[in-house]
């Protein structure tokens, strides 16, 4: 059975429960690009049922890269701790390749102490229409955007910032925990593809899977990129708000619905 959803641009959707998939899509993955806010954990934390999933993943030789709007000093310390390949950070702007190697910046920015006067800059000016926005706590760890809680803020008010990031020469996006200010074509798709090219060549477009759950994360949704795309199931509190949906949707939410579509990877893989 399939879910008819309607967005701003696109009058119907078939959102296919994960359950629906074929297993000999399955049997082909090789690496999952997974956001983790809202993804891989379960109201904010990592369960060990998600951790013993990457563990599980790692043995059977399928790769997890993380892609986050998290800081680069956050995904740092993170991605070295946990059973996963690499990690992208800050919505496509920084890629923590495998083995620690030095951070490597996605996004060209030749001044990154004026980008940081810049960027801060626009989120003065935006607390001139919003007073109540608060700088995020992680905000000093970042290098490529600027970010700032989304607790206090509605619908209509996300996109007047998205209007006026856009004015003053920035795009916008937010997620389940964070605003982001960025610069123009940062976004998670393009960052994905850039290290799938360079450091994954051997991946064709049907070995990858992509999952997610928020606004930050529907370029990993668009199918002439990532055939294969799933969003745990909390992804259908924004179908209204996105242009691109997942091909698929997990019955559970959060880390639980990773945990689901891990489980079914690792029975796919278990045909080959």
């Amino acid at each position: 059975m399939s879910i008819n959803l309607s967005t701003p641009t696109e009058s119907s959707i078939n959102l296919n429960p994960l359950s629906e998939i074929a297993s000999t899509r399955l049997s082909n993955i090789r690496l999952i690009a997974t956001d983790m806010d809202g993804t891989l954990t379960r109201r904010g934390k990592f369960t060990v049922g998600l951790l013993q999933a990457l563990e599980n993943l790692a043995a059977s030789g399928i790769k997890v890269l993380i892609i986050t709007g998290r800081s680069s000093g956050w995904v740092s310390g993170l991605s070295s701790l946990m059973p996963v390949q690499c990690a992208i950070a800050e919505n496509g702007g920084l890629f923590f390749p495998p083995d620690n190697q030095k951070a490597l910046l996605l996004t060209p920015i030749p001044d990154l102490a004026e980008h940081r006067q810049h960027l801060a800059a626009t989120f003065k000016q935006l607390q001139t229409k919003f007073p109540q926005i608060q700088e995020s706590i992680d905000n000093r760890f970042r290098i490529t955007d600027w970010t700032f809680d989304v607790a206090s803020l509605n619908l209509d008010q996300l996109k007047t910032l998205e209007n006026l990031c856009q004015e003053m020469g920035w795009e916008f996006t937010y997620s389940n925990v964070q605003c982001h200010i960025k610069p123009k074509g940062q976004d998670k798709a393009v960052g994905l593809l850039q290290v799938l090219r360079e450091y994954f060549p051997e991946y064709s477009p049907e070995q990858i899977v992509t999952v997610g759950d928020s606004p930050n994360d529907e370029s990993l949704f668009q199918q002439h990129y990532f055939p294969l795309s799933v969003g745990v199931a909390n992804v259908l509190e924004y179908a209204n708000q996105l242009q691109h949906l997942p091909a698929y949707v997990t019955k559970f939410s959060e880390g639980e619905g990773f945990c689901e579509l891990s489980s079914y990877i690792l029975k796919g893989a278990t045909l080959i």
